[in-house]
C-alpha cells in the first residue's frame, strides 16, 4: 500500500564520486495521519547491473575477487569474492548492455544470453541505488584465470572459474559475502536444473 509523502527541503551535503543529499521531510502514518518533521540523509551512487556468468555445458560459474573499501573491517578481510558488476554510466545504455560491458572489462567474457534474476534495492534505508541482477549463459572454455580488469579505472581484479558446488559451498561456508553473489548463487540453486533444459543440457 503506497501512502503520500511530501518533501519539504532537499540539499545537497557532499558531491563527489558520490552525491550526499539531505531531506525534510514527512509522511502519512499507517495508524492516520501525519508523521513529525523528519531529517534523513540519502547516499545517491547510481545504480548497476550484475551478472552470474554459468556455464551450463561444464556446470561452472565465473566468480571474482576484488578489494572493497567498505569491508575494511568485514571478518575476512576487503577482498570480496562477487561475480561481474558495473555501474550503469549513460543513462541511455541498457541493462543488458552494461552486462555485456562488464563482462568483457572484468572477466574478457562474451555472454551468449541473459536471463532476468531480479531488480533490488541494496540497502533503502541509506542509498537509492538498485541493481539489476541476470545470469549470464557464458562458455567457461574461453575465460583464462588471472588478474584483469581497467586499469583506468584502478580495477584489480582476479577471475577465477569454479564448479556450481564449489561455488556454492563457498557460499555456505559464509565466504561469500556480498549480496549480488549471494541471491544470484542461490537462485543458481533453485533454477539450474532449469536453466540447463532451457539450453539443452541434461540435469547435473
Amino acid at each position: 500500500m503506497n501512502h503520500r509523502f511530501e518533501i519539504l527541503e532537499q540539499s545537497i551535503g557532499y558531491d563527489g564520486f558520490f552525491r550526499l543529499e539531505k531531506y525534510r521531510l514527512r509522511h502519512e502514518l499507517f495508524a492516520g495521519g501525519w508523521s513529525a518533521e523528519i531529517t534523513r540523509e540519502c547516499l545517491e551512487r547510481g545504480h548497476a547491473v550484475a551478472v552470474l556468468l554459468y556455464d551450463p555445458a561444464l556446470d561452472q560459474v565465473i566468480l571474482l575477487e576484488q578489494f572493497r573499501i567498505g569491508a575494511l573491517d568485514f571478518p575476512g578481510g576487503p577482498w570480496l569474492l562477487e561475480i561481474v558488476a558495473g555501474i550503469i554510466d549513460d543513462p541511455a545504455e541498457t541493462t543488458e548492455a552494461v552486462a555485456r560491458r562488464e563482462a568483457r572489462e572484468e572477466a574478457d567474457c562474451e555472454i551468449l544470453e541473459l536471463i532476468p534474476i531480479c531488480h533490488y534495492l541494496v540497502s533503502a534505508g541509506g542509498t537509492s541505488e538498485t541493481i539489476t541482477l541476470f545470469c549470464g549463459r557464458v562458455d567457461a572454455t574461453t575465460v583464462t584465470a588471472g588478474v584483469k580488469g581497467l586499469a583506468t579505472e584502478h580495477e584489480d581484479i582476479q577471475v577465477s572459474v569454479a564448479s556450481r558446488t564449489e561455488a556454492l559451498a563457498l557460499l555456505h561456508r559464509g565466504r561469500i559475502s556480498s549480496a549480488a553473489p549471494i541471491i544470484a548463487l542461490q537462485w543458481l540453486e533453485l533454477n539450474h536444473a532449469k536453466l540447463r533444459e532451457r539450453w539443452g543440457f541434461p540435469p547435473a
